[in-house]
């Protein structure tokens, strides 16, 4: 098989490893900077060329698509797509994953548990928002941060105001989401491939950060999952569409609440905390699939 890593750094840990893994179970793997992709539209049917080359023969790809990317580049993976080559995330499951605000609707509407989540017109007319999610400290999110940036946890009533209206003031848009204090500065993330979960790390805050992530500094150690977050990890990969997810939960006092569902979740953390090679079930899950999309093609 062919398989191309739509990355735009060669260099990063994520990519580095698919590619060792690609070649590790006797495929050929190239990386493919979906930026530099041009996507031609005819008669003739769908094509994409690369370097001033059409890209033919390509079996598969494993898109690593950049939150700040995600247009062009999900119309790249749309155009794979379009040219029958199997993607190991969707474009669409991409799409949804990127909109905050959609994911949690859809998360929603799956009777998931999460933490307890307000959008508003915000106006400063309006004093009541706030209270729909319990009042203060409130956690608020930037709808386009991402590894943590434009999180702010606002310690009183007053200070998130004036949060709310210095983000409003720069046309922001931005979430209000229930602080859970029992979580105590750290999440888990369930790495998901292809309906099952293939590791699990408990991400934990450095002192003085609520904020888990390891952009961030924070550690990561390797955990047991009970039943309960394992069964709302892989609810919430199925309901947004991903066969390839990292699933962040909370732990709370009425069970796993569902932080976010990441689309090109990076295997650096996971794989060094649990010691699994995530890459190489991931090249399993295309190699089992891309296999049954070939069959239904030609049949």
């Amino acid at each position: 098989m062919k398989i191309a890593i739509l990355s735009r750094n060669p260099n990063l840990y994520s990519t580095k490893r698919l590619l060792e893994a690609i070649e590790q179970k006797g495929h050929k793997g190239i990386i493919i900077d979906h930026l530099k992709c041009d996507i031609v539209i005819d008669e003739s049917g769908p094509s994409i060329y690369y370097q001033g080359q059409k890209l033919k023969n390509i079996d598969a790809i494993i898109p690593r698509i950049g939150a700040s990317v995600t247009f062009y580049g999900t119309a790249v993976v749309r155009q794979f797509e379009m040219m029958k080559v199997f993607s190991a995330v969707s474009s669409l499951a991409i799409t949804r994953s990127r909109d905050k605000l959609r994911s949690l609707q859809i998360l929603s509407r799956s009777g998931i548990g999460m933490p307890k989540t307000a959008f508003t017109n915000f106006s400063k007319e309006e004093n009541d928002t706030l209270e729909l999610v319990g009042n203060a400290p409130v956690v608020i999110k930037l709808l386009e941060g991402t590894q943590g940036l434009g999180v702010v946890l606002a310690e009183s009533k007053k200070a998130a105001k004036s949060v709310i209206e210095a983000f409003e003031g720069l046309k922001a848009r931005v979430i209000l989401q229930e602080y859970i204090e029992e979580s105590g500065g750290a999440d888990i993330r369930a790495f998901i491939v292809n309906g099952e979960v293939v590791g699990a790390m408990k991400r934990q805050g450095k002192e003085g950060e609520f904020r888990s992530n390891l952009h961030r500094g924070g550690s990561a150690n390797i955990i047991k999952l009970k039943r309960a977050e394992k069964t709302a990890a892989l609810k919430a990969a199925e309901a947004m569409g991903l066969k390839i997810a990292g699933v962040d939960m909370l732990q709370s006092k009425r069970g796993p609440l569902i932080l976010e569902v990441n689309s090109s979740p990076g295997l650096e953390g996971i794989e060094k905390a649990t010691g699994i090679d995530i890459a190489g079930k991931i090249i399993e899950y295309i190699e089992t699939n891309s296999l049954k999309k070939r069959k239904k093609v030609d049949a």
